[in-house]
């Protein structure tokens, strides 16, 4: 049995990243997309990075008015969450080039 969920398992990635590629025939231009094929990402892993981006703008923007103007813990937790075979500078220069999460990614950015 065991083998057979490890099937299910590559087939559901092979039919997200097939998902992926039909948005990339569409507009190139989607670097982040890319970068999940190529390092092999699960949906789940994906949609767990959107969220806790989601969790870090909101909160940059809170630290921002608090008057920080250093976020390199933020860009540490992020940091610490991506799989061992994604560095933070492909990470930040895909979100920048796909326009995911700007505020956050300009100012991690200042940190590769």
């Amino acid at each position: 049995m065991r083998e057979y969920e490890k099937l299910m398992e590559k087939i559901h990635i092979l039919e997200y990243h097939q998902k992926l590629l039909l948005k990339l025939v569409e507009n190139p231009k989607l670097p982040f997309y890319k970068l999940i094929i190529e390092k092999g990402l699960t949906e789940a892993d994906v949609e767990s990075f959107f969220r806790l981006c989601g969790d870090l703008c909101e909160e940059l923007g809170k630290q921002k008015a608090e008057g920080f103007v250093y976020f390199h813990p933020l860009f540490n937790k992020l940091s610490a969450f991506l799989p061992a075979n994604i560095n933070m500078k492909e990470t930040v220069e895909a979100c920048l080039g796909q326009k995911l999460y700007e505020p956050l990614f300009k100012e991690f950015e200042k940190y590769i």
